[in-house]
């Protein structure tokens, strides 16, 4: 079926936006039927069939909880399991559209949308009817073989919920935000999501922003022209150019300051870039997604981070578990990485020792996967057989100690929880040379939080 023999209907109680998508609508499919008393509804479907549902969330209701749209949702599917419903939501309303997806909906699009990225939906959910996939199916019980492609595995809930996510958010342009903690595959996510985008033919751009300080952070994500700066020898491009029509991945968004957070705002509000040096905005079309471990919320109470950017930033966020909540995902990665590792290096895979597999699976993994891939690669390596046993496991020190600074002395007696903390403090600054930021990353703290702990113990 293509787009121009497809029967849409729209369900909304505000007329202007009925009249909006109609008139969008309209030279691009066969009939639109727009209706705004969701009463309605099963009347429509009773006298016509059609290929997709444009369902708001909200009707009558001024709370905006979206239940109405639930409801809505479910008697459609009640009546047609295999109905197409693309739910229409808002920013605030993010969380209840995700459960819309979960209940069966095939996709959402956010208001205010752009024409182009409705038609795009649009295009995408007929494209799926047409291919046979029932609304709203999963994709399976073992997600986990299809993300095999980028070392994205798992067959605990916590990583089928993350699979789940990937599939239901990849092909919109919905930005996405990926929270969690260092190590756990943010970046592999990010990959996934664009690879299974309408986006995949384009480029997939990365930028760490923890490793841009302030003099060349526009530099690099907007371009510059020669002569702009001192070093400036030539024009150059800048990351959002480089990813024209494709993904941008900014990696550890939490860190940046508050003058690049509104400069990367203004970027985005504007859907266009000024390389320094230059007075001509250049329009961006990238599909964007963001990750860090740091708590943005707290930062946004706390004034740190700006909460018109997160709004940006997060119309859909997917939370990666650590590996301490993933059970025996333990297992099936430390076998994973032993058969990568020991291709590599010439070896045969190895079995894995029961006792080896009680020590990994009680391990806590503070450096989640990462951590237990570098631990699987030193035991290939250094093993003095095939099969792996307790002894070839050491756990990463720089995970499971904290070096006592020179000049502290050890606790003697009873330990105080402010005497603990007091000294844990001065560990980590001491361990950092005194940058704050960055003892404060290590402690899962603000700026803000730490400095208030160092008044608090006067130091």
């Amino acid at each position: 079926m293509v787009l121009k023999k497809a029967r849409v209907l729209v369900v909304d109680d505000d007329t202007d936006v009925l009249f909006a998508v109609r008139m969008l609508l309209k030279p691009e499919v066969q009939e639109v039927v727009t209706e705004k008393n969701p009463e309605l509804l099963l009347s429509l479907l009773s006298k016509q069939r059609f290929d997709v549902i444009f369902l708001d969330m909200n009707y009558k209701s001024t709370l905006g909880t979206g239940n109405e749209g639930l409801y809505w949702l479910g008697r459609i599917r009640e009546k047609d399991p295999t109905a197409t419903v693309i739910m229409i939501t808002a920013h605030g309303e993010i969380s209840t559209a995700v459960r819309a997806l979960k209940a069966g909906a095939t996709d959402f699009i956010v208001k205010p949308w752009h024409n182009a990225q409705l038609l795009e939906t649009l295009a995408a959910a007929v494209a799926s009817k047409e291919a046979g996939r029932p609304a709203g199916a999963p994709a399976g019980p073992r997600r986990a073989a299809s993300f095999a492609e980028f070392a994205l595995l798992g067959e605990s809930e916590a990583m089928q919920e993350v699979f789940h996510k990937i599939e239901k958010v990849a092909p919109t342009e919905a930005n996405v935000l990926l929270l969690g903690e260092n190590g756990t595959g943010k970046e592999l996510v990010a990959k996934a999501l664009h690879q299974r985008s309408f986006r995949a033919a384009k480029p997939f751009i990365t930028a760490d922003l923890a490793a841009m300080s302030e003099g060349i952070f526009e530099s690099e994500l907007f371009g510059h022209k020669k002569g702009s700066f001192t070093d400036a020898r030539e024009d150059r491009i800048g990351r959002f150019a480089a990813a024209s029509g494709g993904t941008l991945f900014l990696d550890e968004i939490g860190n940046i300051s508050l003058a690049q957070q509104a400069k990367l705002l203004t970027a985005l509000q504007n859907r266009e870039v000024i390389p320094l040096g230059s007075n001509v905005p250049l329009p961006i079309d990238i599909r964007l997604i963001s990750a860090t471990n740091a708590p943005l919320y707290e930062r946004a109470a706390e004034q740190s981070f700006r909460k018109d950017l997160i709004y940006r930033l997060n119309t859909v966020e997917i939370t990666l578990p650590p590996l301490r909540a993933r059970g025996d995902d333990v297992l099936l990665l430390a076998r994973h990485f032993a058969g990568i590792y020991a291709a590599r290096n010439r070896k045969p895979t190895p079995e894995f020792d029961p006792a080896t597999l009680q020590k990994l699976r009680q391990h806590s993994w503070p450096g989640n996967v990462r951590e237990l891939q570098h631990t699987v690669e030193r035991a290939i390596i250094l093993a003095e057989s095939d099969t792996l046993r307790p002894q070839d496991f050491h756990f990463s020190a720089m995970e499971t100690a904290v070096p006592q600074p020179a000049g502290l002395l050890p606790f003697e007696g009873p330990l105080q929880l402010n005497e603990v903390e007091k000294s844990t403090i001065l560990r980590v600054i001491e361990r950092h040379n005194g940058n704050i930021t960055k003892a404060a990353k290590e402690l899962g703290l603000t700026r803000t939080a730490l400095y208030r702990r160092l008044e608090k113990h006067d130091l």
